[in-house]
């Protein structure tokens, strides 16, 4: 029976003794691919990128369980148990409820764009910053003399043309409109991309699980690779764990890599925005091509925006990899910096449009004298646990501002 018991105590400890070293490795791996220690749970925030983490925070959700299916918008988030962001409002945004009629009791801005715009038109559960609204109702006098409303009319991954499609559903209900974009769109520039500037994010097939047509096992896999992930980062003792990290990120890799099927359908949605050998293969014309699609969205909304007498207005969004010093903080955070050339071809691109007549403005060195640490991820700026962000501070008071000259809006006393 002694010897019994000593076996089983004897297998105990060398389990404990394999899951400390496992654990000691772990750390030591991480240590020298940081350069510093980093606390396990400040590893597993960066898993996913700011806005995707913030639709989940605390659960074992991942953000492809808050996805919605959109005839129009491709993808929006439901407010569904046990998953959904319960303050999603009428159209599966954030914010104020969608008016069919233009409200007379205030005067409506909406905000397109993608996620760093969505945190401008206050995309998180209240009662968290309304930045670009409360810039607006504290500094500015609206012209029709109203309180402002700003309808948040982005999401994250939203592209051209879901941005003209929301605006054009709803010019006949807002007053002014504002584009802030530029991050989701430069993906579309880079050389050997095969897609149309319309091409649908990934979240569309997550959103469509039959849009992924025969590949509708491997989304599923993914499916589950997530929600195991998700719930590893929350658990109280693996979510401290540097060993279940690395195991969280392999998984996510995996989930990942399994993007790369490709089908042997004639029709797919990949298909039906394929853009032509030729223009795949030649780096310029790719990004001529992609640039007269952009363009054209902006110069469509403009169209729509003077038909329906609403004021309107469009920004080119700061990027990391151009117009800061990066502290040593954001370098951790901010991934590959090599896109910045392309991107800011492209946004001078778009600036042409100011000969057109288009209300267009470069962001681009909002932060060339500051500091401070702004970025949290690739894309989006750093916030505390009550959402109080010093970058969507400063690029709402901005657009403000130049929203100001633009329209002659008065500031209050």
């Amino acid at each position: 029976m002694k010897k019994r018991f000593f076996t089983f105590i004897s297998i105990v400890v060398g389990f404990i003794i394999a899951l400390a070293m496992v654990e000691i490795m772990a750390i030591g791996w991480l240590y020298i691919e940081d350069g510093r220690h980093t606390p396990a749970a400040e590893l597993f925030e960066r898993t996913q990128n700011t806005y995707v983490r913030d639709m989940t925070r605390g659960t074992g959700c991942r953000f492809i369980d808050t996805l919605y299916p959109h005839p129009y918008w491709a993808f929006v988030h439901h407010a569904n148990p046990p998953c959904g962001i319960s303050w999603a409002n009428n159209v599966g945004l954030f914010g104020p409820d969608f008016p069919t009629a233009k409200p007379t009791d205030r005067y409506v801005l909406m905000i397109n764009g993608g996620s760093v715009a969505a945190y401008l038109g206050g995309n998180q559960k209240p009662p968290y910053p309304r930045y670009l609204e409360e810039e607006l109702n504290t500094h500015w006098i609206s012209p029709s003399g109203k309180p402002w409303m700003v309808l948040d009319a982005a999401a994250g991954a939203w592209k051209e043309p879901q941005s003209f499609i929301a605006f054009a559903m709803y010019a006949t209900a807002v007053d002014a409109i504002v584009n802030l974009s530029g991050y989701n769109e430069h993906y579309y520039f880079q050389p050997k991309m095969d897609q149309r500037l319309e091409g649908p994010a990934a979240n569309f097939l997550e959103a469509n699980p039959f849009a992924a047509d025969e590949n509708f096992g491997d989304a599923a896999i993914g499916w589950v690779m997530g929600r195991i992930a998700g719930a590893m980062s929350v658990n109280p003792v693996l979510g401290k764990s540097h060993a279940a990290y690395l195991l969280v990120r392999a998984i996510e890799a995996a989930a990942k890599g399994r993007d790369s099927f490709k089908s042997n359908k004639r029709t797919t949605i990949p298909s039906l925005f394929a853009l032509p050998k030729d223009v795949q293969d030649n780096p310029q014309r790719l990004f001529d091509v992609q640039l007269d699609l952009y363009q054209k969205y902006f110069r469509a909304t403009e169209a729509v925006a003077h038909d329906n007498g609403v004021k309107s207005a469009y920004f080119m969004q700061p990027i990391p990899a151009w117009g800061k010093t990066l502290t040593d903080e954001e370098r951790r955070v901010v991934g590959d910096l090599g896109y910045g050339e392309l991107y800011r071809r492209m946004v001078a691109g778009m600036m042409t449009l100011r000969q057109r007549g288009l209300p267009i403005y470069d962001l681009g060195d909002i932060f060339k004298n500051d500091t401070s640490t702004i970025y949290a991820d690739q894309i989006h700026y750093l916030a505390d646990a009550e959402g109080l962000s010093p970058g969507n501070r400063m690029v709402a008071a901005r657009i403000c501002e130049l929203l100001a000259q633009t329209w002659g809006l008065q500031r209050k006393p």
